[in-house]
C-alpha cells in the first residue's frame, strides 16, 4: 500500500542519533555509523523525528510500504518501560491518531498495564521532553478576553520548526506564515490576519535550518492538503525570505495551493497585497 513514511538522506545524516529517543516506535536504528528505518512496520509516518534532526536528513514521502501495525508497535515498546510507553501515547494523541491510539490503549489492558492516556504537560517534563512541544487545540469563545481583546490563536506549537505539518489543526486549513517581528507592528494583527486560520511563524533571517522549513512548507501543501497560504512580511528586505520559501515549496509541491502576501510598514500598516497565484478555476 501507499503511505507516508519517513526517508533518510544517508548523505546528509551524520548518525548523531538525536532522532532515535523521538521515535519510541523504535523504528530508526543507528547502524554503521548512520540512522536507518529498520522496518516500515513501525514507522507511523507521523514525523516525530523530524523536527529534531540538526540536518535536516529526514522527510516524509508517499511510497509502497508495509502498513503500519500499531499492535505490533506495542510489542516492541511495553519493553522500553513506562516512560516510552507514555510517549507513544502522547506522540497519536497529540497528532489526532485516535483509531491507533485506543489500539494501543485496548493492548495494554489486555495485556494488564495501567497508563493512561491523558499524559500531561508535567509528565513530558519528567520525560526529559518540553512541555511547549506538545501539540494540542486552543478551544476559543468570542466573549472579549478579561484584559482585553480576544485571541485568535487556537493552537500551539506555532514556530515552523516546532509544529508536525501532520497535526490535525492544519489539515484542510488556511495558514497563515507570519514572519516573527509583524504580530509586534500590527495591532489588530489577532482580527485582520489570524483570525480563521491556522498560523506559523518564522525568521527568515535569524532562523537556521531553512531546508527544514521548505520541507515542512511543502508537506502542508502535499500531506495537510492546506486550502490556502497568506504569507505577512514587513518591508524590511530581509524579510524577503520568508516569502521565497513558501514559493519555492509551492513550486516543488505536487497540489496547487493559492498564495497571498501581504507587506507590512515598520508602523504596521499594509504596504502591500498581492495574490500571486490563486486557485485552478
Amino acid at each position: 500500500m501507499k503511505r507516508d513514511i519517513i526517508q533518510i538522506n544517508e548523505k546528509t545524516c551524520t548518525g548523531c542519533g538525536v532522532c532515535i529517543p523521538n521515535c519510541p516506535e523504535g523504528a530508526i536504528q543507528l547502524i554503521d555509523g548512520k540512522a536507518v528505518l529498520v522496518s516500515d512496520l513501525f514507522c507511523d509516518g507521523l514525523g516525530a523525528c523530524i523536527g529534531r534532526c540538526p540536518e535536516g536528513a529526514i522527510s516524509i514521502e508517499k511510497r509502497e510500504a508495509t502498513p503500519y501495525d500499531e499492535k505490533k508497535v506495542m510489542d516492541n515498546i511495553v519493553k522500553q518501560g513506562k516512560n516510552t510507553i507514555s510517549a507513544h501515547l502522547t506522540h497519536l494523541r497529540d497528532h489526532g491518531q485516535h483509531a491507533y491510539l485506543n489500539e494501543a490503549l485496548d493492548y495494554l489492558q489486555e495485556k494488564g498495564f495501567r497508563v493512561s492516556e491523558n499524559v500531561d504537560a508535567d509528565a513530558l517534563s519528567q520525560e526529559g521532553s518540553c512541555p511547549g512541544l506538545a501539540y494540542f487545540e486552543i478551544p476559543r469563545h468570542e466573549e472579549t478576553a478579561k484584559h482585553g481583546g480576544i485571541s485568535r490563536l487556537d493552537h500551539w506549537p506555532v514556530q515552523l520548526h516546532l509544529i508536525s505539518p501532520l497535526a490535525s489543526h492544519f489539515h484542510g486549513a488556511d495558514v497563515l506564515v507570519a514572519a516573527d517581528c509583524t504580530a509586534y507592528s500590527a495591532g489588530d494583527f489577532h482580527e485582520t490576519f489570524l483570525k480563521g486560520k491556522t498560523l506559523v511563524i518564522a525568521c527568515p533571517k535569524l532562523d537556521s535550518g531553512k531546508e527544514i522549513y521548505l520541507e515542512k512548507l511543502q508537506a502542508l501543501i502535499d500531506h495537510a492538503e492546506i486550502n490556502t497560504i497568506t504569507v505577512v512580511t514587513m518591508e524590511v528586505p530581509c524579510c524577503s525570505g520568508l516569502l521565497m520559501l513558501v514559493e519555492q515549496a509551492r513550486i516543488n509541491a505536487e497540489r496547487h495551493v493559492p498564495v497571498k502576501h501581504v507587506q507590512l510598514s515598520i508602523k504596521g500598516r499594509a504596504l502591500h497585497t498581492e495574490w500571486i497565484t490563486r486557485k485552478h478555476t
